[in-house]
């Protein structure tokens, strides 16, 4: 059986850098959001997210099965469900109540219609119970909803995944390839209603369990094979790059992204391999250790992504849109640093309080021993 390892350092300094992103990227006038994955690759932050996810779960069911056993690795997951479905609730609330004052001051008409506030304001009663329901999401709650339903597979998935990699991954790969249809049988195929498709989704999130519970070996890293894997990987960014910069020319249908299309997995899988290599020689460890801040925003990081939907819409409300030109780009990147900043002191403010609470905890359990 596995022993309990450490956090990765690591792992908590990528979901810092991918939940700034995503704030950053729901934000229209962001500067930075043209730099970021999306603009030369397939993919976007919603892959590296959904990846890191499934290595998280992974890692914390490995280490509660370990000290406590499987009962209580069980019941751990049952109880992240219902933790990821009230953050999806509050995301939700958050989300259409930024959407109410908006409309009410007559401000950026756009994110008002982006939040659903307006159907809701017509019905409801109607779009409560279907948001409730996860029939649903407004905006930037549409990933939750799909983690919901990660987070009660994770039982099931990681024994599999310990058990027989191969397996686990055809599965996995054969749920993926039938993605449409399934999401057609359970009536969520609308992209107005399921942004992921979460039959396409478990692929990423499968893809970071097997990582974290059978991971590739030093000893094949080593090999002559693994450094061609590097070349070819290498090779095949800077193409997907170039693709992505002088050949598409207009945006991708929506529903490559909501069903996960193929080359989308293959532009991550490459980029992922570059990222594994930085991982072995200490890069991302040398920069996460400079970088604390951003570490704690990923040891944070269902708080701050709950956050990041209010700093994400009042920072874009807030940033005027009018200007062009150098004072366009400086007002954006105004906007940029006040997110960047609203993130880092929530993920501050709220790992001190944790931290406060499980120090009262202590001193209250050695009190009554």
């Amino acid at each position: 059986m596995e022993t309990r390892r450490e956090r990765s350092i690591e792992v908590d300094f990528f979901r810092g850098i991918v939940l700034i992103v995503i704030v950053l990227d729901h934000m229209p006038g962001s500067m930075l959001s043209h730099l970021m994955l999306h603009a030369y690759a397939l993919c976007d932050s919603a892959e590296v997210f959904v990846f890191l996810g499934g290595y998280a779960s992974a890692a914390a069911y490995t280490a509660v099965l370990a000290g406590r056993g499987e009962g209580a690795a069980k019941m751990r997951f049952v109880r992240r469900c219902w933790e990821i479905y009230r953050a999806y609730l509050l995301t939700a609330v958050l989300t259409l109540v930024s959407g109410a004052v908006l409309a009410l001051l007559h401000l950026n008409g756009p994110m008002v219609e982006l939040t659903g506030w307006p159907p809701f304001a017509m019905q409801p009663l109607r779009e409560a119970f279907e948001i409730a329901v996860l029939r649903r999401q407004p905006y930037l709650s549409s990933v939750l909803p799909m983690y919901v339903i990660f987070a009660l597979c994770v039982p099931f998935v990681v024994p599999l995944a310990r058990r027989s990699s191969l397996t686990a991954l055809a599965l996995s790969v054969a749920v993926w390839a039938l993605a449409r249809p399934l999401a057609s049988l359970f009536s969520i195929d609308d992209m107005a209603d399921w942004a992921f498709n979460p039959f396409a989704w478990q692929l990423m999130f499968v893809f970071g369990i097997l990582c974290r519970v059978q991971p590739i070996g030093e000893r094949f890293h080593a090999t002559q094979t693994a450094r061609w894997l590097t070349r070819i990987a290498v090779v095949s960014v800077l193409a997907f790059a170039v693709v992505k910069l002088f050949v598409l020319t207009q945006p991708l249908p929506g529903t490559l992204k909501q069903n996960l299309s193929a080359d989308r997995v293959i532009n991550f899988i490459v980029i992922a391999w570059l990222a594994a290599q930085f991982v072995r020689m200490g890069s991302i460890a040398w920069l996460a250790r400079r970088l604390p801040a951003v570490v704690t925003v990923g040891r944070t990081g269902l708080v701050c992504f709950v956050a990041g939907t209010v700093v994400s819409l009042v920072v874009d409300t807030a940033t005027p849109h009018t200007f062009h030109g150098f004072r366009g780009v400086l007002i954006g990147l105004g906007g940029d640093l006040v997110a960047i900043g609203a993130l880092l002191m929530i993920a501050r403010g709220w790992h001190g309080w944790k931290k406060s609470q499980q120090a009262g905890a202590a001193a209250n359990g050695a009190g009554y021993g």
